[in-house]
């Protein structure tokens, strides 16, 4: 029980900066949608450079970040020196590519699509570069459990962001300063912004002097080149879609597409906020206790809790989503269709995370890849296949198709090797009851006026809710007054 009471702590100080973080950022998305016109395209550009940015990040870092958690609690091994080996691998590698990439600047500008605007790119890659470094210190301070300095920087680095961002789009117009908007100022910005934030870390980047050991770095990369492939793979779960999207779309206005489909998407990031923040808490959680006995019973609590409290986020994103729809401009309206395909991606692939632990804690990391690299060859696969015939409605499906393909097999091979009692009736139950109560809610969209559709959405939620209060809180509650 103490064990939980820390993860809920961690989880809510990690889920406080994720969610009021993410919350701020949105800020951004109704900024970059009622200043960007959908036909200009722009929006488009943004969400397929911050697409290659996803993906540049999860290679750049090559699953560091696991292998740390795993090796710094690992006996015999010294924290310190793990930490090091690895802030150095990781610099040194960064470094490289950001260079790499400037001194190529023109040639991967044209590849990509971007020869006129080469400096795009070139903010991206030194962006990404400073994301990686950074990784691993904020990495550190979650095996520190720094949760406040953790939640800070993040929290600092979003303010700052959005402040720039405001001046940009909204004061210097105003001021006559700035005739025409230039979409590279979403990508100067962060670049600054990330920056910044690197000075903050003066502590822990003394942590580099803690020496380099060879054999170490030979360890963790035989541990880690799964991970990698593994990370590739689920990274392109997330992004494959908006960075083929316009060289399969078979429409001369695929930027614009894919700027209603990347606007249309960000309403249903609640579901990632819960993840992410769920999984800031529970990796090193879950790592640091792998030795106690009872850890399976743990892994299937973890996995209840985090599968009741995304199907209730997904209720209520649904059932208010013709209030939340104003987070974006009119003219990208049209995408909400996707919502609901979206969440139930991202729900899939939280599931998909918790059933990741098994091969994780065995050094099987290996099945990792295997899943990912399945999961990511259906997504692509069904993207081929559907984005031409229906648009970006085919990046939705492909992303459900993807994760719910890892998943599956996650959960089988997983239950041969680490059997883990999931209690599955009981999660397909909480799914089935979730799936009647939404299809409740979209015809009461249809048949309901506003006031009457919201009222009985909001039955449906509070419905799920007292079902999760009767057969989760009430048998604890009722336990502990027993006992007192």
């Amino acid at each position: 029980m103490a064990n939980f009471k820390a993860l809920a702590k961690d989880t809510a100080i990690y889920g406080v900066s994720s969610i009021v973080g993410r919350f701020l950022n949105y800020l951004l998305v109704p900024l970059y949608t009622y200043k960007i016109t959908a036909a200009s395209g722009g929006y488009g550009v943004v969400t397929e450079l911050y697409a290659y940015t996803a993906l540049l990040l999860v290679i750049l870092t090559y699953g560091m970040e696991t292998t740390f958690f795993r090796f710094a609690n690992k006996e015999g091994e010294d924290p310190r020196q793990v930490f090091s080996t690895i802030l150095r691998m990781v610099g040194t590698t960064s470094a490289l590519f950001a260079g790499l990439v400037l001194a190529f600047l023109g040639p991967i500008s044209r590849g990509m699509g971007y020869a006129g605007h080469p400096a795009f790119v070139g903010a991206m890659a030194a962006t990404v570069a400073l994301d990686a470094f950074q990784a691993i210190l904020f990495a550190y301070l979650r095996y520190q459990k720094k949760a406040i300095k953790f939640a800070s920087l993040k929290l600092l680095f979003i303010f700052l962001n959005i402040t720039l961002n405001l001046v940009y789009f909204v004061v210097l117009p105003k001021l006559g300063a700035v005739s025409t908007l230039n979409v590279g100022y979403v990508f100067y910005i962060n670049l600054f912004c990330t920056a910044t934030i690197t000075f903050f870390f003066a502590k822990e980047l003394k942590g580099i002097t803690y020496g380099f050991d060879g054999a170490l770095m030979r360890r963790m990369l035989a541990y880690t080149w799964p991970l990698l492939i593994l990370g590739i793979a689920g990274i392109l779960n997330q992004t494959a879609d908006k960075i083929l999207f316009p060289h399969i779309y078979p429409g001369e206005d695929a930027k614009m597409q894919l700027g209603i489909y990347g606007a249309a998407s960000k309403i249903a990031m609640i579901m990632a906020m819960i993840t992410q923040a769920f999984r800031y808490a529970y990796e090193p959680f879950v790592f640091g206790g792998a030795k106690e006995k009872d850890s399976r019973e743990t892994y299937a609590k973890g996995m209840r809790y985090f599968l009741v409290f995304t199907l209730l986020a997904y209720l209520c994103v649904l059932a208010f989503l013709p209030v939340l729809r104003y987070i974006i401009s009119p003219e990208y309206w049209d995408g909400l269709r996707v919502v609901p395909i979206v969440m139930a991606a991202e729900i899939l692939m939280g599931v998909y995370f918790n059933l990741s632990f098994w091969y994780k804690l065995s050094d099987r990391t290996l099945w990792g890849a295997v899943f990912s690299g399945v999961g990511c060859a259906v997504l692509i696969g069904v993207n081929l296949v559907l984005v031409p015939r229906i648009g970006y409605m085919g990046c939705a499906w492909g992303g459900v198709a993807g994760y719910g393909s890892a998943m599956l097999l996650s959960y089988l091979v997983g239950q041969k090797y680490e059997p883990v009692n999931y209690r599955v009736p009981v999660l397909l139950a909480y799914v089935a009851l979730t799936a009647a109560l939404s299809l409740l809610v979209l015809w009461s969209g249809d048949h309901l006026g506003r006031i009457g559709s919201l009222a009985l959405n909001t039955l449906a939620v509070l419905a799920f809710a007292g079902v999760v209060f009767r057969v989760e809180l009430q048998p604890v509650l009722r336990a502990r007054h027993n006992v007192s």
